[in-house]
């Protein structure tokens, strides 16, 4: 999901999503069938929507946003990619979307006509692409049916690694259930992750400011004081 890139919290090193990784046994899955590695700066575009769809990329490392717009300029952040997550498959001879980079990136680029030709690279992408549908039905979920609130709570709870969802142990120390994120979206590319307005994503952040949910160090800094406060607002509970 998203991406801010979760720093280090009372509990260790945090990741971008809660749990493993995507396609975390195929990190560099790409460069076994012989991909090549690009370097993209940040708000580099990878690739436009419309544009001929050519090659299959798999993100090793950085951060990727794929995003529609609409006629009127309106734009839709349809996911936010982790190292692992492969992506440039389209239905049809275009791409149906833009990449464009959240940080500075490397990635493994493979043509897509290489696909066809290898059943274990075929294996490896449905391994990939079933467990990232996954985490775009919990995304349909959040813009259809979730209120402002529970979104900007899901969205935070998805960078704390091992925490909400089924299986939750809880705090990993009882004294101390607080994390750090950083975060690496502006409130605008937040907002159209969320199907929100910047406006309601800025009320929503100051008002769990104001309960004492979470603490804001900086514009791209948040602290929550207690994730257990945070996870019982996301509305699956």
């Amino acid at each position: 999901m998203a991406y801010f890139d979760a720093g280090t919290a009372s509990q260790g090193a945090a990741a971008p999503r809660g749990g493993a990784p995507v396609c975390e046994t195929n990190r560099t899955a790409l460069s076994d069938f012989g991909g090549k590695t690009a370097q993209y700066d940040t708000h580099s575009v990878i690739y436009y929507e419309g544009d001929p769809a050519k090659r299959l990329y798999e993100l090793v490392k950085g951060s990727v946003m794929l995003y529609k717009l609409l006629p009127d300029g309106r734009r839709q952040v349809v996911e936010v990619l982790r190292p692992g997550d492969i992506f440039g498959l389209a239905g049809s001879e275009e791409n149906d979307c833009t990449a464009e980079t959240l940080t500075s990136s490397e990635i493994q680029e493979i043509d897509l006509k290489q696909v066809e030709m290898s059943d274990k690279l075929q294996r490896t992408l449905t391994r990939c692409l079933t467990n990232q549908m996954r985490v775009l039905h919990e995304h349909a979920v959040l813009l259809g049916r979730k209120s402002a609130v529970e979104r900007v709570a899901s969205f935070l709870m998805h960078l704390v690694p091992d925490r909400g969802g089924v299986g939750c142990v809880g705090p990993f120390h009882e004294s101390d259930d607080s994390c750090d994120l950083q975060l690496y979206m502006t409130r605008q590319e937040i907002a159209d992750y969320l199907g929100l307005t910047i406006e309601t994503v800025s009320r929503v952040v100051s008002d769990l400011k104001r309960r004492g949910v979470i603490r804001v160090d900086k514009a791209d800094k948040i602290h929550l004081n207690r994730v257990c406060s945070l996870c019982q607002m996301t509305g699956i509970h």
